[in-house]
């Protein structure tokens, strides 16, 4: 963003209420069950990716393998993760979404959709026209942070002296 930190620093304040604002109208839209943003990141990555290992659901999403654990408990309990053993081996085990957690998604996406639709059409025209190019420059940024993520991860802290 070159120096203009005023645009990064508005961009990181309204990204999190935005977010916020559009789950709770979907939920309210569409009568969805009210899952924490973890859970639906889960199961998002289980959805595209899956099956994967714990460790690999870890890793992905950049969380504690207790994290994950806790995640995985609660999901699967609620029917919308499954466990199964992988290639035979009872020591490896790969977690799937269900198609209840498929489905739960798919209302979400529909309901977010709609949301965000009926907002942008209370905006002007000449924001309205500005929407597409919002979002193409979004994937964009989301795109670099995750290249940074990636080349973050080969590298080591050095060890604290003590």
């Amino acid at each position: 963003m070159r120096d203009d930190t005023s645009t990064a620093a508005g961009l990181s304040v309204l990204l999190g209420p935005l977010r916020r604002r559009v789950l709770r109208r979907s939920r309210e839209l569409a009568d969805l069950p009210d899952l924490p943003e973890a859970q639906v990141e889960l199961l998002r990555v289980l959805t595209d990716r899956g099956p994967l290992t714990p460790s690999q659901l870890a890793e992905t999403l950049h969380l504690a393998r207790s994290t994950i654990s806790n995640l995985l408990r609660v999901t699967g309990v609620a029917g919308l993760t499954e466990r199964s053993s992988a290639g035979g081996d009872l020591r490896v085990v790969n977690v799937s979404a269900t198609g209840s957690a498929r489905s739960l998604l798919a209302r979400y996406d529909r309901a977010s959709a709609t949301t965000l639709a009926t907002a942008a059409n209370r905006l002007s025209p000449q924001d309205q026209a500005a929407l597409p190019g919002v979002v193409a420059v979004l994937g964009r940024l989301l795109a670099a942070l995750q290249d940074e993520d990636e080349s973050d991860e080969g590298v080591t802290s050095p060890p604290v002296a003590g």
